[in-house]
């Protein structure tokens, strides 16, 4: 059982972000917010969602992303943190797990996620 000051501080962390619905095997944009020195940029990152883990103010999801020369990237992201200033769902994919973690294996067009149809 939670304290109700720190469920209202949750609440009200939640309220103010607008977090679009999204789950594994879409594909999506983040704007990273980036703190070199004094300057701050913003800097995107682009993959796929290959987990969601956690719920409320705790909840995270994993992204990954093919750098260069075919080298896999993955990052862990907090959902309600600061340093993220954009999210958008670029496509939907269309799988049957919640956690797409046989990706790490695959390379080239056999890692390639269909397009959900509407």
């Amino acid at each position: 059982m939670k304290n109700r000051y720190i469920a209202s501080f949750e609440a009200a962390q939640i309220a103010s972000k607008e977090i679009p619905a999204f789950r594994a095997g879409d594909t999506v944009r983040l704007g990273v917010e980036i703190k070199e020195g004094e300057k701050k940029r913003v800097q995107t990152f682009e993959g796929v969602i290959i987990g969601r883990s956690g719920n409320g103010v705790d909840a995270t999801f994993t992204i990954r992303k093919l750098g260069a020369n075919s080298i896999g990237v993955e990052r862990i992201f907090p959902l309600y943190c600061e340093s993220l200033k954009s999210f958008d769902v670029i496509r939907r994919g269309r799988v049957r797990r919640a956690k797409l973690n046989y990706l790490r294996e695959l390379k080239g067009k056999a890692a390639k996620i269909r397009e959900l149809k509407k």
